[in-house]
């Protein structure tokens, strides 16, 4: 199985380099090969892969600069992703598309479900919301997946920046009244191989749609930190204190969804796939990362 993905750097993309080298041919599509915010470039460059899946892994991710560069955010997370479909409808290949916990307000006191109303607060949410809107209506051969608090041993992330700013802290304020699923990037990539395959090869109307995709267990941003440092401490580093703190606290350009938690249980029942539980797979991030440092 050959699958093109959008983007060089990301996160989901090394994962699925990694992840996919003994059971798919990885093709990674990026600048100046294609290019979200050129539509030519987008049709040329997935014509030219000759692929069995598209997996639009690349987007604007700026949360808080995306308030100031709504044109921007705009341009890459709704235009882009639409011609990103429309190429994949006009090729012939289902094509998973990664959206994001954002496109909800945060409001519910329990995990939001695919079918729960949408209705983001900020410009990334938005952008990522009519993006999805454009991937299905361009091509309904996808799979739209949804995740929420991304990290992995690439790029930047909430688990490499509390480990860089733990060796020099010695406590930290976190943000505690916020509460979500961390996902590892590697855990997607291994669902992400397992859906296209079944993408590609059965047609039934049942593996379209939205599905959430997120780590099992939830968290504040708070718990995930204090595991990151009782892990660290694992592994010869000094403790750190985590200190709770309030949204409020914190001020960012962007709100933030209070509750981000994503409820799977929907793509466990179609397509069989459960995430890991956050806790292995953050214990196995920070292994990973302080031994090979």
């Amino acid at each position: 199985m050959r699958i093109a993905v959008t983007g060089l750097h990301g996160q989901v993309v090394a994962s699925l380099v990694e992840r996919g080298a003994a059971r798919a041919e990885i093709l990674p599509l990026g600048r100046p090969q294609l290019d979200l915010a050129d539509r030519h470039s987008i049709a040329g460059a997935l014509a030219d892969a000759r692929c069995d899946v598209i997996v639009n892994a690349a987007a604007y991710t700026a949360v808080d600069k995306a308030e100031a560069e709504q044109d921007l955010a705009m341009l890459i997370n709704a235009e882009g992703a639409g011609h990103i479909a429309e190429a994949a409808a006009k090729l012939g290949v289902p094509l998973l598309h990664l959206s994001t916990d954002y496109v909800f307000e945060g409001v519910l006191d329990r995990p939001y479900s695919e079918d729960d109303k949408t209705g983001p607060t900020g410009v990334y949410g938005r952008s990522k919301l009519e993006g999805e809107k454009r991937v299905r209506a361009a091509q309904p051969n996808s799979a739209v997946l949804r995740t929420a608090w991304v990290y992995s041993p690439f790029g930047a992330n909430f688990v490499r920046t509390m480990l860089r700013l733990g060796e020099t802290r010695e406590e930290l304020g976190v943000v505690a009244d916020q509460i979500g699923n961390p996902t590892s990037a590697l855990d997607i990539a291994d669902a992400i191989l397992t859906i296209a395959g079944r993408i590609a090869a059965d047609p039934s109307d049942e593996l379209r749609g939205v599905f959430h995709i997120t780590g099992h267990g939830e968290a504040s941003w708070a718990d995930l930190a204090e595991a990151i440092f009782a892990e660290g401490e694992k592994h010869g580093r000094a403790p750190v204190r985590v200190r709770r703190i309030a949204t409020a606290d914190y001020p960012t350009p962007a709100k933030r969804p209070a509750n981000s938690r994503l409820d799977n249980s929907k793509l466990q029942k179609i397509y069989g796939v459960t995430l890991p539980h956050w806790r292995g797979s953050t214990s196995a991030c920070v292994g990973r990362l302080l031994d090979t440092a």
